[in-house]
């Protein structure tokens, strides 16, 4: 195998990480927004909706951002992987808020 193809063969790899990590995050915003507010018994939805659109758009800049690498070759933005690390990890930490204060 030549060593061209190697290397598309990672970037296949990684555009279908990217995929995967995006996917996640649409399932995250579905189970954030319908199922977790159903197990809590919550009477207020809207925070809940809220970060579930949030954690869809996230899934969305993932796929958006993995294409983006493809197209390039493989490149990464250092600023857009730290913006994109830091807003799934705020998410993170704003549905274990939620989660901690909702009655």
């Amino acid at each position: 195998m030549s060593e061209e193809q190697r290397t598309q063969l990672a970037v296949e790899r990684t555009y279908l990480a990217w995929w995967r990590t995006g996917l996640t995050g649409y399932a995250v915003a579905l189970a954030t927004a319908r199922i977790v507010p159903d197990l809590a018994k919550t009477r207020v939805q809207w925070p809940y909706t809220l970060l579930g659109i949030a954690f869809a758009l996230l899934g969305t800049v993932c796929l958006g951002y993995g294409d983006y690498r493809r197209r390039r070759g493989g490149d990464a933005s250092s600023t857009l992987m730290l913006v994109i690390t830091g807003g799934g990890a705020l998410l993170g930490v704003a549905l274990i808020v939620l989660l901690a204060v909702a009655p």
